[in-house]
């Protein structure tokens, strides 16, 4: 269970944010990050219950995301859309939602000495001195809940477009490739919502032109 061991080792740990995104995989919607500092400590009860938020049902995660935002007021989000995707590359539109999402907070009033970040890789600058953590979603209690934050925000955000495209399944599959996913842009097209950087979009877009199917 993550626990608050790399955030001890660079001070006080309340004074340590922990950011990471959700979505870099799907073929449609925006990379979204969360930005996660413990300025009250957490409770004892919460920390037994924070994972890393693939390793958690849907409806846990929904939990959590509430008692995350109830026990610090230190918390942001942020997003970078398909089109940002498109023109940065995927890894750059992570950073910038985390960019995002750590100004979210700066503007709650809350700055942290250092931050830490999943991932092996960190952006050119940062706002104060970072430390990528491989599989840190798991290790860190900051980066946990910032991951948390993470991927409910952006369940939410493929749950609202599925409304407008119900035969996509975003509701289900979050923007991923599935077959109903597939089946729906043989049949109806590409919508403004998808990664045209993508390769499998790329395909399929290229197999779509000569019948306008690009919505």
């Amino acid at each position: 269970m993550p626990d608050f061991k790399y955030e001890s080792a660079l001070g006080d740990f309340r004074q340590i944010a922990g950011l990471d995104e959700a979505g870099r995989g799907p073929w449609c919607g925006p990379v979204v990050a969360g930005c996660v500092m413990w300025v009250n400590g957490c409770p004892d009860d919460l920390m037994q219950q924070i994972n890393d938020s693939k390793k958690l049902t849907g409806a846990k995660r929904e939990a959590l995301f509430d008692k995350i935002i109830a026990s610090t007021p230190a918390y942001g989000i942020g997003q970078a859309s398909a089109k940002e995707i498109d023109e940065l590359n995927i890894l750059q539109a992570s950073f910038l939602a985390m960019q995002r999402a750590y100004d979210d907070m700066l503007q709650k009033g809350f700055q942290p000495t250092h931050i830490l970040i999943d991932g092996n890789r960190l952006p050119q600058k940062t706002p104060v001195p970072a430390q990528a953590i491989i599989g840190g979603d798991a290790k860190s209690l900051s980066i946990s809940a910032a991951s948390i934050l993470a991927k409910v925000t952006r369940d939410r955000i493929m749950t609202d477009l599925a409304k407008q495209y119900p035969a996509y399944g975003w509701d289900k599959n979050a923007g991923y490739g599935t077959k109903i996913h597939q089946q729906a842009l043989q049949q109806y097209g590409i919508t403004p919502h998808h990664r045209l950087s993508y390769k499998p979009i790329q395909k399929i877009k290229q197999s779509l032109d000569k019948d306008d199917k690009v919505l």
